[in-house]
């Protein structure tokens, strides 16, 4: 989980999270924080959170160098078969996590999470998305679908090729 100053949500996050994956007993799970150079009380919660539970690790960024080098950052950590990534603000709802593992075990590489309603954002935002997507599939052959953002679980093989630039995409 890439974190910049999150520290008013990221014990929630954990705590949410934690319950959801308590209720999926076939598998372990590791948290892999990533602390991208916040300015507030994050890196003191993910410090507190790694001296209560030994699944917490958490990378420190030494300064702020943005989402996606966050997520491969802790990409570069993680140690099993697949990975869920998240945001820890909670905008992406980790009760779809068992969602997620279901349409792995059935052989997906990569799940990514859709958003239905993009209820509560500003008409600016919704627009500037819409608009993103559409040059963005313009600009690209891969095909991009619109509001799919980063809350996706990963297979290994997957991760090893985003840790990895001179590698072809999952």
């Amino acid at each position: 989980m890439p974190c910049y100053n999150e520290e008013a949500v990221l014990r929630q996050f954990y705590a949410r999270t934690s319950e959801v994956i308590q209720g999926i007993p076939d598998y372990d799970f590791e948290f892999v924080f990533v602390n991208d150079g916040s300015c507030d009380g994050t890196l003191a919660i993910m410090r507190e959170l790694r001296a209560q539970d030994t699944r917490v690790s958490y990378v420190n960024l030494s300064r702020n160098f943005g989402k996606e080098i966050a997520m491969i950052a802790g990409i570069d950590y993680l140690q099993g078969n697949a990975a869920v990534i998240m945001d820890a603000d909670l905008q992406d709802p980790p009760e779809l996590i068992p969602e997620m593992i279901s349409w792995w075990e059935k052989g997906y590489d990569d799940i990514c999470a859709k958003c239905r309603s993009r209820a509560g954002e500003t008409f600016f935002k919704k627009w500037s998305s819409h608009t993103f997507y559409r040059i963005l599939q313009h600009l690209t052959n891969i095909p991009i679908q619109p509001d799919v953002g980063d809350f996706r679980l990963l297979d290994k093989q997957c991760l090893s090729t985003a840790s990895s630039p001179s590698a072809m995409p999952c």
